[in-house]
């Protein structure tokens, strides 16, 4: 059986890398795969895994999924009525929040309830935005959750932002990492989970992840 993966095109990034990143995993697991980018409405409602990723700003990536009419609708089925993995990375990370902070206030899917708000490092010397690379803290969720199967405390993945969720639920977090106090660097909630780092571009920690998010089946 090939599996439908759906990666969102929300009219921002680079998103065949994270495509290729996948499709990459897949061959690694032994898993048939049919990675696709895709705005089509059909298509998020056909697939049986999702992937939202998002750069830029919290609002821009927004209005790029309201922009298509359904999908927003066919994203938020498929975390609650019609639920399947779904892994948001970076900016969709943190749309799975209930408001992002950038820029005025914007509701978010609010499936991971909390805020998205500016980094503020208490370390002069740590820079905003945040990049590069940088150590994952594994919360005790997260060393429990399938996603985080192989990986360790101390890996490291590549960062890129500015902004960073606050889950309002201390066992929605699943790892931290550390720039100039924490940072929430990855979350989960039933079949949602998201990640602020990307591991498109965090080698074979990002792989072993996405790897992970192809075989994991939720009990």
């Amino acid at each position: 059986m090939t599996e439908r993966i759906a990666v969102i095109d929300c009219g921002s990034g680079n998103l065949r890398s994270v495509a290729k990143a996948l499709e990459r995993a897949a061959g690694m697991a032994r898993r048939r795969c049919e990675v696709r980018v895709t705005a089509s409405v059909q298509e998020v409602r056909d697939a049986d895994r999702i992937v939202l990723p998002g750069v830029g700003a919290f609002a821009a990536c927004r209005a790029g999924l309201r922009r298509v009419d359904g999908l927003w609708q066919a994203l938020h089925e498929a975390m609650t009525s019609r639920p399947r993995p779904l892994l948001g990375i970076c900016v969709g990370m943190q749309l799975l929040a209930s408001r992002g902070r950038e820029h005025g206030d914007h509701a978010g899917f609010d499936r991971i309830p909390g805020e998205v708000v500016p980094l503020s490092p208490a370390d002069p010397a740590c820079k905003v935005p945040h990049m590069g690379w940088n150590a994952l803290a594994l919360t005790d969720a997260g060393r429990a959750h399938a996603l985080f199967t192989g990986l360790r405390d101390g890996d490291h993945v590549y960062f890129v932002h500015s902004y960073h969720m606050m889950p309002r639920n201390e066992d929605d977090c699943l790892a931290r990492t550390d720039h100039g106090g924490p940072v929430t660097a990855a979350v989960g909630r039933d079949l949602v989970v998201g990640v602020q780092f990307h591991p498109e571009k965090s080698q074979q920690t990002g792989l072993r992840l996405l790897r992970n998010f192809l075989e994991w089946t939720h009990e």
